[in-house]
């Protein structure tokens, strides 16, 4: 027996033309630690609900540490977030990209969110990670909608979204830091209104990692379409 029999999400393996997607592993927490202290985002402002990038840097390891303990200790198929190391294929972290659910066995709703060294970004990265989730999650876990948000000032998220055929889904509002409130957009993308690229995604381990959480694989399927422009963050 080996880990990723224990653990089936560990087996799964989401290969784009620039990108391969992992869950992240124990062993890969030094290096998403590393990313992270790198810098993801302007220190003026923080895209993120809260402002957890901006922990002093010895507290980053333990937080980063728990929170990826945290999101396998309650998997469940009616809760799940599964935390994809976003890697080059010559084995750098450049990034994580999540993938949510609450009780998908019924509702077949899935939620995105993600994060990337601000190094990279600007180059079509967070397009290619985003599509590649997308992709594993309608057509391999047969996932009918997929929700996101932005606040409206991220023009590059914003921008992603809008041209993978998310249509607005109402807004909100947050604090995430003192004294500043932040006006949130955000978005639903319906299955067959998803703008597919024109390459392959290689995916290894969905049969797997689909029965652990607790649905049915459903294939992987060619719709065509082409790859939306770049920008992403």
């Amino acid at each position: 027996m080996t880990l990723d029999d224990v653990w089936p999400l560990f087996g799964i393996t989401l290969a784009t033309p620039r990108l391969v997607l992992r869950p992240v592993r124990d062993e890969d927490l030094p290096h998403v630690v590393e990313a992270i202290a790198s810098g993801l985002h302007d220190p003026a402002r923080t895209p993120f609900a809260a402002p957890w990038a901006d922990a002093p840097a010895d507290e980053l390891p333990l937080n980063t540490a728990r929170w990826i303990w945290q999101q396998r200790s309650g998997t469940s198929p009616e809760k799940w977030t599964v935390a994809f190391g976003i890697w080059t294929h010559d084995g750098a972290l450049l990034g994580v990209q999540d993938v949510a659910a609450k009780n998908f066995p019924a509702l077949r709703t899935v939620e995105t969110g993600s994060w990337l060294r601000q190094s990279e970004q600007g180059q079509g990265v967070g397009t290619e990670m985003r599509v590649a989730v997308l992709l594993w999650a309608f057509d391999h876990l047969g996932a009918e909608v997929a929700m996101t948000s932005a606040y409206e000032w991220n023009a590059a998220s914003l921008g992603v979204s809008r041209r993978l055929g998310y249509a607005p889904n109402g807004e909100g509002r947050h604090s995430p830091r003192p004294g500043v409130v932040e006006r949130e957009l955000r978005f639903r993308l319906a299955r067959e209104d998803f703008k597919r690229p024109d390459w392959q995604l290689t995916v290894s381990g969905a049969e797997a990692a689909a029965a652990f959480l607790g649905v049915p694989s459903k294939g992987a399927k060619d719709d065509g379409g082409r790859l939306p422009a770049e920008g992403d963050l």
